[in-house]
């Protein structure tokens, strides 16, 4: 296990290291920059039941006066939750909010970064970055830490404000698995279908896990990516949302928003638009995201023993 002055392991997520138990890391950029008061905090609290309740101990990654935490308290979630001035940290933030000993949410990247300095293989999250349609020179880091980090990313696809199959030619081109669960389509965050298929179908928990060990056993050093469909009570068909998406990007064109801003304008718009609708979307699926994460992680623990990882 890391011992490392920047880092701070809450007391229950260093046992389940110890022990070899599952572990679900989270991303806390949701709980930062994804959603209003109170929701933000309600929703950190479920996802921590849910990944608890099928079996696996939650680790939610932040920065908290500058310190990288690797789970947190309901106190420190709370106080995440209403900290007026949050960095959004992915990889070249970690240093800056250090030295300014600030609070951050860490994105996907910088969860999977953490996570992995730990020993932490499994992280569920909603939608992984990708290439932006507003500027095919915007692609979010997330894309390269999947291609650098080996780590099991459980997410509903891509956002779907994304150059989708951009987003996918990258990860083709950086060697990254897109494993669709129970579906041979690559599912597009609010909606099931995307029309773009996934490199490999797999239908269990198990089968993830085997596939892992493959593919690490190979000397494989990369991360793999599990996409796993919004459950179709909470689906928005994507002839519903493309019209939305592009009235929110053609807005933020226009009002020259961009960089790290720009996702969140994108989410907050799209939820206007679609009064809400878009945002029960986004909840339901983190949910069923963190439940497979923490399936997975209870079969990569079952599994330790022998592995080359």
């Amino acid at each position: 296990m890391i011992k490392h002055p920047n880092f701070t392991i809450a007391p229950e997520i260093k046992i389940a290291l110890d022990l070899g138990a599952p572990i679900v890391a989270l991303e806390s950029t949701v709980i930062t920059h994804g959603l209003p008061r109170p929701q933000n905090l309600e929703l950190a609290r479920n996802m921590e039941k849910t990944v608890r309740d099928a079996g696996a101990t939650p680790a939610t990654v932040a920065l908290l006066d500058g310190q990288i935490h690797i789970g947190l308290s309901d106190a420190e979630l709370v106080r995440l939750s209403e900290s007026e001035s949050t960095l959004k940290v992915s990889h070249r933030d970690f240093a800056t909010a250090i030295v300014k000993k600030a609070n951050g949410g860490t994105t996907v990247a910088g969860t999977m970064y953490a996570a992995n300095m730990v020993g932490i293989k499994v992280f569920a999250t909603g939608g992984i970055g990708g290439v932006h349609k507003e500027s095919a020179f915007d692609i979010s880091t997330d894309l390269r830490s999947l291609a650098e980090i080996p780590t099991i990313v459980v997410c509903a696809g891509a956002k779907a404000i994304l150059d989708l199959p951009a987003t996918l030619e990258y990860l083709e081109t950086m060697g990254v698995p897109v494993v669709g669960y129970g579906t041979d389509e690559f599912p597009a965050f609010y909606s099931r279908e995307s029309g773009l298929g996934v490199s490999a179908r797999l239908d269990s928990p198990k089968e993830i896990a085997d596939f892992a060990k493959a593919h690490w056993n190979l000397g494989m050093k990369g991360g793999i990516l599990v996409t796993n469909p919004i459950p179709e009570k909470n689906a928005i068909a994507a002839a519903k949302m493309e019209p939305i998406i592009a009235k929110a990007s053609a807005e933020a064109i226009e009002q020259g928003i961009h960089g790290q801003k720009l996702t969140p304008f994108l989410l907050g718009r799209i939820s206007e638009l679609t009064k809400g609708k878009s945002l029960k979307a986004n909840l339901a699926l983190l949910l069923n995201n963190a439940r497979l994460a923490a399936q997975i992680a209870a079969e990569m623990s079952g599994k330790k023993k022998g592995w080359a990882i």
